[in-house]
């Protein structure tokens, strides 16, 4: 990284878990980070997290399925940070049920959090990098692309990205800029937690039961997902393009 120009990065659904913990680790890095979310008081915790650790971080609250609040978040960013040449894709919901449960306004939720949202962040950003010829895309996928049980909308919203990763990479690489995605195992969040007390289970009960399925034998933690995320967005990393990296404990198809 230049001492010169610090790197601004965005990060969406970055007021807690695997956001939270990516905008932290791209502070330590040395980036100006965006700490995005729905709520921009909720952002507020970490921005005091990083400028407490001598780093540079804005609150920004927006929608990110709704074009023109997308649109104003990253023009205040570029004006308030610099302009942003680092996103990470990480603003995910979950609406599970069975696919007869599932209503429509369920699966629109999800696919317009997480794959018009991507789109759009995306689209924002992209002018920036093209203009400094240096860009880093991350979005977060999950092991639920393959396919999970209760989960139409998010496996379908999380393979998706990874095609939307794989164009990216293709439409964008001559302007110097990466796109790769970042797949998830078992994590532990505050959504992991959720996921277990709408499934009527002990989280420690869900979290071991998981655990026995991975090879590494134990379960993921945020800091796990900012580390590959901090190699992907690194000056270093810009011949890896168009790569979905399964960060699971294990082999993933």
């Amino acid at each position: 990284m230049s001492t010169q120009t610090p790197r601004v990065a965005v990060v969406t659904g970055a007021a807690r878990g695997i956001g939270a913990a990516v905008a932290r680790r791209l502070a330590d890095d040395g980036m100006a980070v965006a700490v995005l979310d729905l709520d921009e008081e909720a952002c507020k915790p970490v921005v005091a997290e990083i400028e407490a650790a001598g780093g540079r971080a804005l609150a920004v609250g927006a929608d990110v399925s709704d074009e023109a609040t997308v649109t104003a978040a990253v023009d205040r960013v570029a004006a308030e940070l610099g302009a942003p040449t680092v996103l990470v894709n990480n603003a995910g919901i979950l609406r599970d049920n069975l696919l007869f449960k599932m209503t429509v306004a369920d699966w629109d939720a999800v696919m317009g959090v997480h794959l018009r949202g991507a789109f759009l962040c995306t689209r924002a950003v992209q002018r920036h990098m093209i203009e400094q010829g240096f860009g880093r895309i991350v979005s977060l996928s999950s092991t639920s692309a393959l396919g999970n049980r209760g989960q139409a909308n998010y496996s379908a919203a999380k393979a998706g990205l990874q095609g939307f990763t794989k164009t990216l990479a293709f439409e964008l690489g001559k302007f110097g800029v990466t796109a790769n995605a970042v797949a998830p195992g078992f994590i532990e969040t505050e959504m992991t937690q959720a996921t277990a007390e709408r499934m009527g289970v002990s989280f420690d009960d869900f979290r071991q039961a998981l655990i026995s399925t991975i090879p590494v034998a134990r379960s993921g933690k945020p800091e796990d997902i900012a580390h590959t995320v901090s190699f992907l967005v690194s000056e270093g990393a810009g011949f890896v393009s168009g790569q979905v990296i399964y960060v699971a404990g294990g082999p993933k198809n």
